[in-house]
């Protein structure tokens, strides 16, 4: 199964992109919903990198991940800070359901990519704008096509808090150009006193969109005032370079 995040991918992630570090997209949201008087939705929460600043600073914000893994490290994340554990849950993005609606769902740092088929991703949409209160916003981060196009063969490493050693390899597979899918192979490793313990390979696939082929998909699922900014400055259009294109549209009321 891809993208299933794993023990040890789990482990991986929550050494290199622990709960608070931010790529710009904690400060940037923290402003942009500054005046949200209603509930937020975080799908694909993982481990509450996101999350946890968020709740820490009095939004109203629930969420849900389909990795049992990562949603362990969450709800520590939450147990350490005297945080609602109760706020995350076991969920996917194709059947994910609340009986309530939200003011906001947000899907920071590109996890929305992680669905790779084209009517599985407009269901989604659809999803979001059924569990969004009318004028509710509706806010996700892409990746810039740039990203996807090298051929990987790197390998990082990280030492664990007792010393321990995790190595990252990755090696592409394949690129699909006109499905606008990556395909790598993941191999996580760790390593004890020169000794391997432990391996895990994970099949991780991507879908890269364009800017106005998302804006369309939003408009053709109904959602109005679709504005795409480039590295968390609001209303500046994405331009080459860009690392982060945020897109924000609104249900309407």
């Amino acid at each position: 199964m891809n993208n299933r995040y794993g023990t040890l991918a789990s482990w991986v992630y929550n050494l290199d992109k622990p709960v608070g570090r931010s790529f710009g997209d904690i400060e940037y949201y923290r402003g942009r919903l500054a005046d949200c008087a209603g509930s937020i939705l975080e799908p694909a929460v993982g481990n509450g990198r996101f999350f946890v600043p968020m709740l820490e600073a009095g939004f109203d914000i629930s969420g849900f991940d389909p990795s049992n893994e990562m949603l362990g490290y969450c709800r520590r994340a939450c147990a350490e800070r005297s945080l609602d554990e109760g706020r995350i849950s076991h969920g996917t993005f194709e059947t994910f359901a609340y009986d309530r609606r939200f003011a906001a769902i947000v899907v920071p740092l590109g996890s929305f990519q992680l669905i790779t088929d084209m009517a599985v991703a407009k269901a989604v949409l659809r999803r979001f704008f059924d569990h969004l209160a009318p004028g509710g916003r509706l806010m996700i981060d892409l990746d810039a096509i740039g990203g996807f196009l090298g051929e990987g063969g790197r390998v990082r490493s990280w030492t664990t808090w007792d010393g321990d050693l995790m190595t990252l390899t990755d090696a592409r597979v394949s690129t699909d150009y006109v499905a606008q899918t990556t395909v790598t192979h993941l191999r996580y490793e760790l390593w004890r006193d020169t000794k391997l313990v432990d391996s895990e390979l994970e099949l991780f696939s991507l879908r890269w969109w364009g800017v106005e082929e998302f804006a369309m998909a939003l408009r053709e699922t109904g959602f109005v005032d679709v504005v795409a900014s480039g590295d968390y400055r609001y209303g500046q259009a994405p331009a080459t370079g860009c690392e982060t294109i945020s897109v924000e549209a609104r249900r309407p009321e």
